[in-house]
């Protein structure tokens, strides 16, 4: 493949502040059992929009212009916001699951189907719409002639144990991938029990369909969701890095990162260190872990002031002159500009 292939992007994206998602939603977790639910399965953090997409996209633009097409995956929303264009497509659920598993609101269910998408470029970067490019992206940072990049995070070691209902999803997806290497031989070569960075994913299309079909019953599993499950951990960000480590696909490369969460107790500091560091740091995330707060939370709001200071200046995805837009609006019909 040249070099000079475009690379396309991924997000999953969500709006949970719109009122017939929100029916949905509530409609989905009447019938779940409590105690299956992972940590944070279905708190308000985990769907809320506080207009990460956007910035991410000004991010992207600012950071990566060479980039190939922009996929946002969505369940039948698209941000008001957000302009049509040759370079961009909204992908419904509905085009890449069955309508027996709609509809779920488990990111690790979605996120395993991406590789599904019609015309997708073989290198590829798939993103949360929470994780941000935050200095120029040089593709021989994330791709190399063999295969990808990956950064482990700053996060304690995992214990080598049964998955736990009390664990949070990335920890039990770092118990459950090693566990399936063991099974297989190889993990001695998965370089112990640590956690991936919250990251742009730098993923070869090609890699995932090959781990799916060696390993349809651990898809089957994860695609099995309506919400996160604590037995039940993700695939992408997990699994296929951990057995691409195994088989030197993957290469853990050093990153200048910052992983930053909205309910800290000491927001202002860190906000500080993003405008800081802004520039020279390779990604940054921002988590929402405000969880059931409102929307109108101001720890909320001074994430989204620090957003519009550092990338002020509106992406070629954004309709023009369109006002910052408050958290409970309801989500309208693309229609073309």
């Amino acid at each position: 493949m040249s070099s000079n292939t475009p690379i396309d992007i991924v997000y999953l994206w969500v709006d949970g502040n719109d009122p017939a998602w929100r029916k949905k939603r509530q409609r989905a977790a009447a019938a779940l059992c409590p105690t299956a639910l992972a940590m944070h399965g279905n708190v308000e953090g985990r769907f809320r929009d506080n207009d990460e997409l956007r910035y991410s996209l000004r991010a992207l633009e600012r950071f990566f212009p060479g980039h190939g097409h922009v996929y946002i995956v969505t369940d039948a929303q698209t941000p008001d916001w957000l302009k049509p264009g040759a370079g961009l497509t909204v992908i419904d659920h509905r085009q890449l699951i069955a309508s027996a598993a709609l509809p779920t609101f488990d990111s690790g269910h979605i996120e395993s189907y991406i590789h599904r998408i019609e015309g997708l470029s073989e290198r590829f970067f798939y993103l949360n719409d929470d994780v941000f490019f935050g200095a120029p992206v040089r593709v021989e940072d994330w791709f190399s002639d063999s295969g990808i990049y990956a950064a482990w995070s700053d996060e304690p070691l995992v214990s080598d144990e049964p998955l736990r209902p009390d664990a949070n999803a990335l920890e039990n997806a770092c118990r459950a991938s090693t566990h399936w290497l063991r099974a297989s031989g190889v993990a001695e070569a998965t370089a112990g029990l640590r956690t991936f960075a919250h990251a742009p994913r730098p993923l070869l299309k090609s890699l995932i369909f090959e781990l799916e079909r060696l390993a349809p019953e651990v898809f089957e599993r994860t695609r099995s969701t309506v919400f996160r499950v604590w037995d039940k951990p993700p695939v992408i960000s997990d699994l296929l890095l951990r057995w691409a480590l195994s088989r030197d696909i993957v290469a853990i490369r050093a990153y200048e990162q910052l992983h930053l969460d909205t309910g800290n107790a000491d927001p202002l500091n860190c906000l500080e260190q993003l405008k800081t560091d802004f520039g020279r740091l390779d990604f940054f995330c921002i988590n929402d872990t405000t969880d059931d707060a409102h929307s109108h939370d101001p720890r909320l709001l001074r994430m989204r002031q620090a957003l519009q200071q550092l990338l002020p200046e509106a992406s070629c995805f954004e309709r023009q002159r369109v006002e910052m837009l408050p958290r409970h609006h309801a989500i309208r019909q693309l229609q073309p500009a």
